[in-house]
Parts: C-alpha cells; sequence; structure tokens
C-alpha cells in the first residue's frame, strides 16, 4: 500500500481562512466524485465555516476523561477503518489530551498517511519549532504548541492561506474570528498591524525556502544543470588575497540592489590540499561575509574555473563576481586566467571581474615556500655540487678509457640527482652546469680542450643538463611539497589538540597561552586588553597605561603591544603579545588561531561569571513573578473567609445564637491562621532565598518537638498517629525550625491522605544519625517526579495556582538542609508517600 500525500494549508494568524480554504478543498473534492471525510475540523463558533460542514460526512470523535474534564479528540483508528480517499484534519500542531494514542495530532496524521490516506490539515506558522522564539520575540506570546519544521517540510503540498494584516484585523472587528467580548483586546495586542506583518513576512519567507526546495529538487531530478532566475544569487570567489574584502562589499553590494537576494562566498582549494591561501586572511574575510548575512563555502577542484561554475551552478547562482587578476601580462600570454576561463564558460551567470589594487601586481610568494628546505640541507647541497663534481673527476679520470661517455655522464647524473635530494634546485643546476664543463674538458674528446668532435657527445652532453635540471627541479618540488604537508600536518595535529582542548573543557585562558608558549618556544605570551578609558591614538601601542593584562604565561609579561616580539591583533581592543624572537608566516597563522581561542575562552570565562552573577537575581525575580502569579489566589481565599466572618458578626440586622457566632469566630480564626501560615512562609523562603536566615542548631529531644507540631496542625491533629519513643537521643536542630519542618510535611501528609487513613511520624537512630518518617496512604508520585515536588510554586510539576501557592515541601527542604540534614521522598510500601527527614545526632548525646 503506498503512503498518502499530505496537504498542509498555512497561515500567517488565525482567522486568516485555513480551514475556511481546507473545508473549501474538501467539498470540491465531494463535488468531483471523491471519498472525503472530516476527521476533525474546529470552527471556533465561526458560522461561515461551520456551514461548509453542512452535509459532509464527520468521523465520530473519541472522548477522553482527564482530571474530570471531558475532551473530544481525532479517532485515529475510526478515520483508518473508514478508508476514505481524503481525510479533513484540522490543527496539525495540536497536542493530544493525556491519555490520547498519540502526543501530537501531527502523529495521528502520520498513521493516517501510512494508511494509504490522503490528508489536508492546517498549521500557522507561529507553531513551527524553527520560528517559535522569533514569534515569541514578535507579538510577546509563548507558543506552547509546535510542530517539527520537517514534518511540515516533508508535505507533498503547502499552500499559503494570506491576507494583508489590515483585511484580517477588519475581519477581527467585525466579529468574524473571535467572540465580541474579545475583539477589542485581541486588536490592541496579538492581532496589532506590526505583529501581524512581520507573522505575515515569516510565513512567506518561509513558504519560499520551501518552494526553493522543491526547484532544486526539480532541476536535480530532471539534470536541469543551466540557471533558472528565480531568486537572485550573488556568489564571490575568495582566493584568500589582500583583494577579498573589496570583493566581499561589492558582491553584498550587488546583492542589496535586490530584495532577498543571496549572497555566498566560496574558496577553490586543491585536491592535494598544499598549495593554498593563507588561513588567516580567508577567516578574516569569512567573518566579513556572515557579518553582511552570506555565508561561506569551500570547495576542492584543481580545475578552479570548473569548480566554481559548478558551484555557481549547483546553488543556482545568477551572478557571479570575481576579481580581476593579479597575474602580470607576461604570465597570461601562457595562460588566459581564471577571469577568463570562468567568463567564456559562465554560460547564462553573469559574471563580474572587479578590479582592486593588487590587480597585475604579480601572485606573492608565501613567505615560507622560500624555505622548503633547511639550510642544513641546501648547504650540503651546495658542498656537494662544489666539491663533489671535482671529486667525482679526479675519481673518474684514471678509468678514462674503460669507461664510455654515456657511462661517465650517467655517473655524473647520479651525482647531481643526490645534490637536488640534498639541497634543491640551485645547486643541483649548478651541479649539471660544472658536470658538463667537466665533461667537456676531462672525458670529451678531444680531452683538455671545450671543443667537441662527435656530434653525438654533444647531443648525450646537452640530454644530460636537461635532465638534470628536470631531475632537480621535480625532486625540489616534492621536497617542498613533503615539508608543506609535513608542516600541514604538524599544523593539523596541534589545531586538532587545540579543538580538544577546548571540548573538553580545559580552555581556560592561562592554560591556552601556556600550551601557545610551549609550542612556538616563547619566553612568555600575555593577552592585553585596552582599557576602557583609554583613547586611541598612533602612540597607544607603546603606551603602558592604555593596556591592562588580561592573562600572562611564562616570563616578564608584555604591558603593550609595543613591547612584543610579535603582537596578533585579535579585535579592536584585544592583542596577544609574545616575547621570543619573530616568527615566520606560517607559525603566524596557527598563533593566530590560538590566539582566537584565546579571546573565546576569556570571553566564555566572562560569560560564565557574568551568568553566575545573574543567577541569584534571576532566581530572584523569578521567585518574585511566581508569586505574583502563584499567591493571590492562597490571599484571597482566607482573606474573602475572614472578611465575611468579621461583616456577618459586625451585622446588627442579624440575630445570630452563640453556636452560629462560635462558628463565625472559628472561621475567622482559621482564615487567619492560615493567613499567617502563608506569610511565614514566604517570609522564611524569602530569607532562604537571600541567604540570610538565622539557624541556631542546639541539642534537642525529639519527643518534645512532634508533640507540639501535632497541635499546631489544629483540627488536622485528629489524623496523626505519633510513634516517637522517648529511648531516642538527642538530635541537633533548630527547635523552631524544625516544628515548622514538621508541620509542613503532616499537613502535605493529611491534604494527600485518603479521608479514612491516618499519617503516621516514626523516628529511628542509625548510627551517627536520626530518620523521621512521615509516611502518608496516598497516591503517591511517581519516581520521576521527586524532585520536582521541592520546587517551589508548584505541586508535582503542573504549577496549577488553584491549589496554593505550593511552598511548603520547597521550604520544608531549604529549612532541613539550613540544619545540615537532608529531606528526600520514598514510595510508602502498599501504596503513598513517605518523606524521610535525616538529622544529626547531638555530639553530647554520642558521647554519653
Amino acid at each position: 500500500m503506498s503512503r498518502g500525500r499530505l496537504r498542509v494549508y498555512l497561515g500567517a494568524a488565525p482567522g486568516v481562512g485555513k480551514t475556511y480554504a481546507m473545508l473549501g478543498e474538501g467539498r470540491r473534492g465531494l463535488e468531483r466524485g471523491r471519498d472525503v471525510v472530516v476527521g476533525f475540523v474546529e470552527t471556533h463558533g465561526r458560522a461561515r465555516t461551520a456551514a461548509l460542514l453542512e452535509g459532509m460526512e464527520l468521523i465520530p470523535r473519541k472522548t477522553i476523561v482527564y482530571r474530570g474534564a471531558t475532551f473530544t479528540e481525532l479517532d485515529v483508528d475510526a478515520v483508518i477503518e473508514r478508508a476514505p480517499k481524503v481525510a479533513l484534519i484540522d490543527e496539525l500542531a495540536h497536542t493530544n489530551v493525556p491519555g490520547s494514542k498519540n502526543v501530537k495530532r501531527w502523529q495521528d496524521i502520520d498513521e493516517v498517511l501510512d494508511a494509504g490516506i490522503d490528508v489536508i490539515s492546517t498549521v500557522n506558522i507561529q507553531h513551527l519549532e524553527s520560528v517559535n522564539d522569533v514569534v515569541q520575540e514578535i507579538t510577546g506570546v509563548p507558543q506552547r504548541e509546535t510542530v517539527p519544521d520537517q514534518v511540515v517540510r516533508r508535505a507533498d503540498q503547502v499552500e499559503l492561506v494570506d491576507m494583508a494584516p489590515e483585511a484580517l484585523r477588519r475581519r477581527m472587528a467585525h466579529g468574524n474570528i473571535y467572540a465580541p467580548v474579545k475583539v477589542d483586546a485581541a486588536l490592541s495586542n496579538y492581532f496589532r498591524v506590526g505583529n501581524l506583518t512581520a507573522l505575515r513576512e515569516l510565513a512567506l519567507l518561509w513558504v519560499a525556502g520551501k518552494v526553493d526546495d522543491q526547484l532544486d529538487r526539480y532541476r536535480a531530478d530532471h539534470g536541469i544543470a543551466t540557471t533558472w532566475e528565480a531568486r537572485e544569487r550573488v556568489v564571490v570567489a575568495l582566493t584568500g588575497g589582500p583583494e577579498g574584502d573589496t570583493l566581499v562589499r561589492r558582491a553584498a553590494r550587488i546583492a542589496d540592489r535586490t530584495k532577498g537576494a543571496d549572497l555566498l562566498a566560496v574558496h577553490v582549494t586543491s585536491a592535494d590540499g598544499l598549495a593554498g591561501a593563507d588561513p588567516a586572511s580567508l577567516t578574516r574575510q569569512r567573518t566579513l561575509v556572515e557579518d553582511m548575512g552570506g555565508t561561506y563555502h569551500q570547495v576542492v577542484g584543481d580545475d578552479i574555473p570548473r569548480a566554481l561554475l559548478d558551484f555557481a551552478r549547483g546553488v543556482n547562482a545568477t551572478q557571479l563576481v570575481l576579481g580581476a587578476s593579479r597575474r602580470g601580462r607576461f604570465a597570461q600570454v601562457f595562460s588566459r586566467g581564471v577571469g577568463v576561463e570562468t567568463t567564456a564558460r559562465s554560460g547564462s551567470i553573469d559574471v563580474h571581474m572587479i578590479t582592486h589594487d593588487e590587480a597585475k601586481r604579480g601572485r606573492r610568494r608565501p613567505a615560507h615556500s622560500r624555505a622548503a628546505l633547511t639550510r642544513a640541507r641546501r648547504l650540503s647541497g651546495w658542498v656537494l655540487a662544489v666539491a663533489g663534481m671535482p671529486a667525482l673527476t679526479a675519481a673518474l679520470s684514471p678509468f678514462r678509457d674503460v669507461l664510455s661517455l654515456p657511462s661517465e655522464i650517467l655517473i655524473f647524473l647520479c651525482l647531481t640527482v643526490g645534490v637536488a635530494l640534498a639541497g634543491g634546485m640551485w645547486p643541483a643546476i649548478t651541479a649539471a652546469v660544472g658536470g658538463s664543463l667537466l665533461l667537456n674538458w676531462y672525458f670529451t674528446p678531444p680531452v683538455g680542450e671545450f671543443t667537441i668532435n662527435d656530434p653525438e657527445n654533444l647531443f648525450a652532453l646537452v640530454v644530460f643538463v636537461l635532465v638534470a635540471a628536470a631531475v632537480s627541479t621535480i625532486v625540489d618540488i616534492a621536497a617542498r611539497h613533503t615539508r608543506q604537508a609535513a608542516r600541514a600536518s604538524a599544523d593539523a595535529e596541534l589545531l586538532s589538540t587545540l579543538a580538544g582542548h577546548v571540548l573538553r573543557g580545559q580552555a581556560a585562558v592561562p592554560s591556552l597561552l601556556e600550551r601557545m608558549r610551549e609550542t612556538f618556544g616563547l619566553t612568555s605570551a600575555t593577552l592585553l586588553e585596552r582599557r576602557p578609558e583609554a583613547a586611541r591614538t598612533p602612540v597607544d601601542q607603546s603606551d603602558p597605561d592604555a593596556w591592562r593584562i588580561v592573562a600572562t604565561s611564562g616570563g616578564a609579561p608584555s604591558t603593550c603591544p609595543g613591547q612584543a616580539d610579535t603582537d596578533v591583533v585579535i579585535d579592536d581592543d584585544m592583542i596577544l603579545a609574545a616575547h621570543g624572537g619573530p616568527l615566520d608566516a606560517a607559525d603566524r597563522t596557527v598563533l593566530e588561531a590560538f590566539a582566537a581561542e584565546a579571546a573565546v575562552a576569556l570571553r566564555q570565562e566572562r560569560l560564565q561569571q557574568a551568568a553566575e552573577q545573574a543567577r541569584p537575581l534571576a532566581e530572584a525575580d523569578k521567585m518574585r513573578t511566581a508569586l505574583l502569579a502563584a499567591v493571590s489566589h492562597d490571599l484571597r481565599t482566607p482573606l474573602a473567609s475572614a472578611k465575611a466572618a468579621v461583616e456577618s458578626l459586625g451585622n446588627t440586622e442579624v440575630a445570630w445564637s452563640e453556636q452560629d457566632r462560635a462558628e463565625l469566630l472559628a472561621t475567622a480564626e482559621e482564615s487567619l491562621d492560615m493567613l499567617d501560615r502563608l506569610v511565614a512562609n514566604l517570609l522564611d523562603m524569602s530569607r532562604l532565598q537571600a541567604g540570610v536566615l538565622g539557624v541556631t542548631r542546639q541539642p534537642i529531644a525529639l519527643e518534645e518537638v512532634v508533640p507540639r507540631a501535632i497541635d499546631d496542625l489544629g483540627p488536622l491533629r485528629d489524623r496523626i498517629e505519633g510513634d516517637i519513643s522517648t529511648e531516642l537521643p538527642e538530635i541537633l536542630a533548630d527547635p523552631v525550625l524544625l516544628e515548622r519542618v514538621l508541620v509542613n510535611l503532616m499537613s502535605n501528609a493529611v491534604r494527600y491522605s485518603p479521608p479514612d487513613k491516618t499519617v503516621l511520624i516514626t523516628a529511628s537512630w542509625h548510627g551517627d544519625h536520626m530518620e523521621i518518617r512521615v509516611m502518608d496512604r496516598g497516591p503517591g508520585i511517581p519516581p520521576e517526579a521527586h524532585d520536582r515536588v521541592f520546587q517551589p510554586f508548584q505541586r508535582l510539576g503542573d504549577r496549577d495556582n488553584h491549589s496554593g501557592v505550593g511552598l511548603g515541601l520547597a521550604l520544608s527542604r531549604g529549612l532541613t538542609e539550613a540544619m545540615g540534614g537532608t529531606l528526600v521522598p520514598e514510595e510508602t510500601p502498599g501504596g503513598g508517600l513517605t518523606m524521610i527527614l535525616t538529622l544529626s545526632i547531638s555530639t553530647r548525646a554520642l558521647t554519653s
């Protein structure tokens, strides 16, 4: 059975007509003879939407009872059993009531699609996971129900239901979306013109991205390589040269001319991975591209024009920006250059050749390529070339009549290759020229003269020089590549170690500076930061008063960039200063990576410190917010009861009996006691959070505290059963706080125990601590919720503000920990919850 097809109507906001469009499509399907049913549609009381349902087959909903309330949800099994051709299922992002078959409605729809049934559904842009936070920032309203973007992206059809913000507000004002009592509030809050415009743009951009994906997939499926200019995409080619900044800015200006155009930067690196641009320059240019809203890409290819055009066509680019060639006119005689070749092969892609200051100045050879061989190897090559050739001549002279000229040439060639291996190209070419002269003088007839009688000997000598030069050149290139590869491997290993250092959480700035100092053999490495009050002047690089040392490693630190042998600019206000001699360009590149990582580590440390400093403020703010949201009910209820009782007692028009008067007084007293406990709990929780709660730990007998705590429960005392032995040793605790903890635990246990069950409080002695257990026979809580019950302002993690602020257990744990004890929950055998309060035995009891 083939999977059904999904069609989604996407809207920018409620009321744009998604459900209306879905039902309209369903009715058109019925008129065409298709088997269409309504699996679930929410009309929200809108008459025109409800009218479209008339005459359509509705699958009965599934009824679910949750927390005493009745809800209806989509009956997935009924839809699959009915097996229509098309099912209309509204609200793709809906979260099902607990007890449903699936958690989310999109999962229900997946099952229906798997059964081979086509589905038409609806969703608003604010419910897509990727833009959920953006929508909250725009509207200030958090969206609890979300759907993963890929669920909508893999839909076979996504149709935007669009409406201008002004038109949507008119629909709202006419009462076509919400009830009249809600219209004014909606228009002044969520349905403001700015909000609707921003949501509409989000929806349009998201659908444009979906259409873009479909276009790319269609072109790939049909093998279309030509560019379709459906959307402007500007690609800028970067070589890592100094002209890159100019090219990026020019390409960004070209992209800005068209609303919604994309900017992409690409660098082509050779397949061998050896010859390439300066990584530091590429990193800087990549940052510039991303700052301008573009993306950076890197591709591998030896044919640069082809690689550039393949990338441009792959992303459906319309324009390609290249820099004018840095090669001189003489070099262009032998090769047309990347720009000319790319333009000739570009086809429908527009190519912009941008002039710059570096044009026709020639390519600058990287500094490290001039020293591909070490000084010792180059010196040994020159020694072999200067001394080796005469020595070989002297050794072969006695065998002049035995060896033929070709044999002598091969022996000289072997020495020339050895010189190339040892010292590179120029010593080898010198050896080849010198060897040819020695062969001509000592071994080519007439001997002792720079003349050659036999043309064949002349040809052999010429071939010898050419072969020697070619071999020495190849050996020199191979030696350079080998050295570059070794250097690249070492740098890669070093950077890999650095990355691992950071990932393992070892990115402390002093640690990085120490590693940097060891790696490059520096005497000191110092991270300098410009003082905020220091003015930027041309001489501030040498002014110690303008800089402060953030971190340092090694010997005497540099107090300003001007004192350093090497300095790396990280940003306008931060510089790495190193002592220990100048570094070559390759080492400096890796040093820049270290410096950038050190700056990132410093920023992370500062962010962590700021987060640590802000955490108490955030917690306090969170508590204040929760308190304001939750405490109103707990204050209002006892206040209302006490006020009603007092007003009744003060009413002289009613003759109250003594029994009635006593009941009213008892009600007022009980309500005021509730207020007193609530205020006391709030004050203690505030003191705990602020760390100013006074605790006086002293030896006390548990049998003295428990009865007082039971008496404090008032009418609830009759439901407590105590089993406290008088033989127990004294514990170390604050008597007042311990009594508060026990009252909170026992009252909480009574609240959740069945009316016919009592709460048991016991105590037992275990070594140097005592365990006090408060056991109830209530419903209990699952193990995964054991920690959540101790969070303030919630009950069992559901944040129901109409059942109390939920401070009891949070305060109890806080007070217990303040006394040096612990409070943990445990399942009561046979059902229920046991709170275990553990406190230390007093030293006096242990030594007695």
